[in-house]
């Protein structure tokens, strides 16, 4: 995922804006890490650079 991605993705449930928790990063872009939403603090998991943006009863 790349940075830049961040200024256009909101958080699906409340709409609120999200913070980039980096674990991994190559040749520029986020490989593994976490988007948390500022208002209500749900986590979106990144896995292999794809951000899992489905509410938290719909991720497997």
């Amino acid at each position: 995922m790349r940075t830049e991605l961040l200024e256009i993705l909101i958080c699906p449930l409340c709409k609120g804006e999200l913070e980039l928790q980096t674990e991994e990063e190559r040749d520029g872009e986020i490989v593994r890490g976490r988007l948390i939403c500022q208002a209500c603090g749900e986590r979106y998991p990144i896995e292999d650079g794809i951000p899992n943006m489905l509410p938290p009863d719909l991720r497997d």
